[in-house]
């Protein structure tokens, strides 16, 4: 139900609610009435909205374009170019296609409010006012069958877009119109399509005869968009007049939102910011692009408006700049290499090394024991020492073979070393006594004194006669009542020619 509908449905409930009916209120049913015919209504048409097509304005302009169209194009304007009948008809043609896109969306309502009763979900799935016209143009009625395999219907719409009509086509609640509605459509739709073939037109002459008027304009901004600027301004000599901040605005609107969010408004937002040239770049830098563009649409305006360089050397000139700034500023930043710190000022630690050290690290060095318990044989299944620890494994001890765990070898450099002493007093304790019996020094507890030697079949001896004999001789030697001088010395004889010594006193 349209928005007509629901009004005309509340005053008629209102309407009920009085005794009589008064002549106020059958006047406003009445003026009710044909507001709804002008928003698709039965009986309505689509003339009744769309009033554009006969109108004088567009005819008129038609008229001149294809007249101007049939005579040969012309290199150069004499005079001011506002005083040129074809410029102003360029802008004339220029001005005229802004009411051809609000006509076609007059008459996308209108088809729109039809067409619902027979297929309400189309409206979310096609969006776009002309392609909403062209695909209900291709549907009609019969929309299961016309929307499978329609060669037309995929030059209008993408594929996933089509296989998405298809499917809500089949489950929709709509009702099929009547021939009436369904002619009342076609008519809307075929109107719709001469509009847009109209604006067609005029684009195709509006660039073919810019390139005269404003060759250096038309290079940077394109035919279009240059011919709105011109006519927004009031002409090429206003718009050379003009700095470029403000041609950037020339054609800004400002929405009244009021109550509304204000997120998607784009503020100073004109002709410019809208051209292909600048909506190609990323969003972040569109703005500065049309800054750019701006200012080198103000430069070409300036050398138009004298008419210079009609054969576009400085426009190409002035678009060469344009493309290095935005190649400039698309493209990535240098790769930043990361930079090593500096070695740092010290002195170096002073590390203990030499015997001490060495026998530290043999003390707790990785023994043979726990490298071959961190060894595993690939391939082997590996039994659990203990039920309650999963996955222990004692890794490759006892698997060598002969079962034994081989000792490091040892090194004469690294090997332990003792003193003189100590090594005199260990083989005194290791010596024999005896020639070679076994008894030795320290013979304790139930040792034998007799021992079995290759000379003497038997021996009996003290263990602790050596210790008491080496004593006995050296107190024997002086002190020993039997003892007797071990040395003694001769008398002197003195030759008979010699005197002996004197006995008087």
């Amino acid at each position: 139900m349209s928005l007509a509908d629901e009004l005309l449905a509340d005053l008629e409930e209102g309407v009920g609610d009085f005794d009589g009916e008064d002549d106020e209120v059958a006047d406003v049913i009445d003026d009710v009435d044909m507001v709804t015919d002008g928003f698709g209504a039965i009986g309505s048409t689509v003339r009744s909205v769309a009033k554009l097509q006969d109108s004088d304005e567009l005819n008129r302009i038609l008229s001149q374009i294809e007249e101007y169209s049939n005579k040969p194009k012309r290199t150069a304007v004499s005079g001011p170019v506002e005083a040129d009948p074809e410029y102003r008809l360029i802008v004339d043609a220029n001005n005229m296609t802004v009411e051809i896109d609000n006509e076609i969306n007059v008459i996308h309502q209108f088809t729109k409010d039809i067409y619902s009763k027979r297929f309400p979900e189309l409206e979310s799935l096609v969006q776009t006012p002309l392609e909403y016209i062209r695909t209900v143009n291709e549907l009609g009625n019969d929309i299961l069958e016309n929307s499978k395999n329609n060669e037309t219907l995929q030059d209008i719409l993408t594929p996933a877009t089509i296989m998405v009509v298809s499917v809500t086509a089949s489950t929709t609640q709509g009702t099929e119109l009547s021939d009436k509605d369904l002619a009342t459509v076609n008519e809307a739709c075929e109107m719709a399509f001469r509009i847009g073939q109209s604006k067609l037109d005029i684009f195709q002459y509006v660039e073919s005869r810019m390139t005269f008027i404003a060759p250096n304009l038309t290079i940077i901004v394109g035919a279009s968009t240059a011919a709105k600027l011109m006519g927004t301004a009031g002409g090429l000599t206003n718009l050379s007049k003009m700095p470029a901040c403000n041609i950037s605005t020339l054609g800004a609107q400002k929405k009244a939102l009021a109550g509304f969010s204000s997120t998607n408004v784009l503020p100073h937002t004109g002709y410019v910011y809208y051209c292909d040239l600048v909506q190609k770049m990323p969003q972040d830098l569109r703005r500065k692009t049309a800054r750019v563009i701006a200012a080198k649409v103000a430069l070409a305006a300036r050398v138009d408006s004298f008419h210079e360089s009609v054969d576009g050397a400085i426009g190409d000139r002035l678009r060469g700049e344009v493309d290095t700034k935005m190649d400039k500023m698309t493209e990535p930043p240098p790769v930043k290499f990361a930079k090593p710190l500096p070695a740092p000022i010290e002195q170096s630690k002073k590390r203990r090394g030499g015997r001490r050290a060495r026998k530290m690290k043999e003390r707790l060095g990785l023994t043979e024991l726990r490298k071959q318990a961190n060894r595993l044989n690939f391939g082997q299944i590996e039994d659990d020492a203990y039920q309650d620890d999963l996955g222990f494994s004692m890794g490759t001890i006892g698997k060598g073979g002969h079962g034994k765990i081989r000792g490091p070898p040892v090194d004469a450099k690294t090997k332990a070393k003792i003193s003189k002493t100590l090594q005199q007093k260990i083989t005194k304790q290791q010596q024999t006594w005896g020639g070679s019996t076994t008894v030795k020094k320290q013979a304790e507890g139930t040792a034998s004194s007799v021992a079995f030697t290759p000379l003497k079949n038997l021996e009996i001896f003290n263990p602790h006669a050596k210790e008491t004999t080496t004593g006995q001789q050296s107190a024997q030697k002086y002190f020993s009542s039997t003892g007797s001088f071990l040395k003694v010395n001769k008398p002197k004889v003195f030759p008979p020619s010699l005197p002996g010594p004197s006995t008087n006193k």
